[in-house]
């Protein structure tokens, strides 16, 4: 017999939302929203996390970060479903501090997996109002723009330069990094080791 929360949990609607399921599981998976309104209301919240997160739109490229943060967000939603509690981190902003993201940095579930590759990362904390992870990057990160949320990034470990348009500027432990909005910016590791960071975006 069909256990609907295990089928649930099994990342084929967020394939499904994502645009890259099989026909046959698209069949499947429109069969199951007419049968079982939980799986309908579990891909309008896939559909509200991706959006924030602005998966759904072309400013990340697919190739390089559009599959970490799929597992981000499954991974994320699995957590809650266990029993882990919602925490809202701070707003970044010019006054914000490594320390002020301790509880989530000292976190031994939050960690950096062995087979690593060019990005990851874990989500700490979502709202309607921002979405907040702490990220690794190995080498850098595509061009990207971004036109409904406000980008920012802490430099937690390593170095990084971003270039905004035309304007490159470094970065080490410490620093805030602000993205402002419609402008191309591309970030490049210039360290030995992975920039580690907290990620934030939120609603313009």
């Amino acid at each position: 017999m069909l256990n609907v929360q295990d089928y649930i949990n099994s990342g084929i609607l967020e394939l499904y939302v994502l645009g890259i399921a099989s026909s046959d599981e698209i069949t499947e998976v429109n069969k199951m929203c007419a049968l079982y309104p939980e799986v309908k209301q579990e891909i309008e919240d896939i559909i509200l996390v991706l959006k924030t997160t602005e998966l759904m739109s072309c400013d990340i490229t697919p190739s390089v970060t559009l599959k970490p943060f799929l597992l981000s967000i499954i991974d994320y939603t699995e957590r809650l479903k266990m029993g882990e509690e919602i925490t809202f981190p701070p707003i970044l902003n010019k006054n914000s501090k490594i320390s002020d993201y301790e509880p989530w940095l000292k976190r031994e579930d939050i960690n950096l997996p062995e087979d690593f590759e060019d990005f990851f990362s874990k989500i700490i904390g979502y709202n309607p109002q921002a979405t907040t992870a702490i990220a690794w990057i190995k080498r850098g990160a595509p061009p990207e723009v971004h036109t409904s949320e406000h980008e920012r990034f802490l430099v937690i470990e390593g170095e990084c330069s971003i270039m905004i348009e035309e304007s490159i500027t470094h970065y080490k432990v410490g620093d805030l990094i602000e993205i402002p909005l419609y402008v191309s910016h591309q970030l490049f590791v210039t360290s030995a080791i992975p920039c580690k960071v907290i990620l934030q975006r939120a609603a313009a």
